[in-house]
């Protein structure tokens, strides 16, 4: 089992920046694909942005790329999102999940754990 714990989630106004982090523990081998997800208020879990165990190959959806940024650091058990030019559409509850697989997976079924999320609120 990976057990994901968010964090960095917050209010920011729109154009902000915010970097959340995800911390993983337990049987971290497990987690070789780290992605970031959201899910707006009365709308499905979409993807953002997934990345390699190495973080060699990243993956972002449309509509973060060239905003935010995923990285990891294996050393801490970490994964970060870097989000920059922030608009309100960017609020939503954020998630972490890890996938078993060494393919950079993007779909929602691919990922085996998930952390609980963290909020961000884009204000106008």
């Amino acid at each position: 089992q990976v057990q994901l714990v968010e964090s960095g989630g917050g209010l920011v106004e729109a154009g902000g920046s915010l970097r959340l982090s995800c911390a993983a523990s337990g049987r971290t081998s497990s987690a070789y694909v780290m992605g970031w997800f959201r899910q707006a208020p009365g709308k499905e879990r979409e993807f953002l942005a997934s990345i390699s165990w190495t973080g060699g190959r990243t993956y972002y959806a449309d509509s973060v790329k060239g905003r935010f940024t995923i990285s990891r650091d294996n050393a801490k058990n970490a994964v970060y999102l870097q989000m920059n030019s922030l608009k309100p559409g960017d609020t939503g509850v954020y998630y972490c999940a890890a996938a078993n697989t060494i393919v950079l997976v993007i779909t929602r079924k691919e990922f085996d754990y998930w952390g609980r999320g963290t909020q961000v609120t884009v204000s106008s």
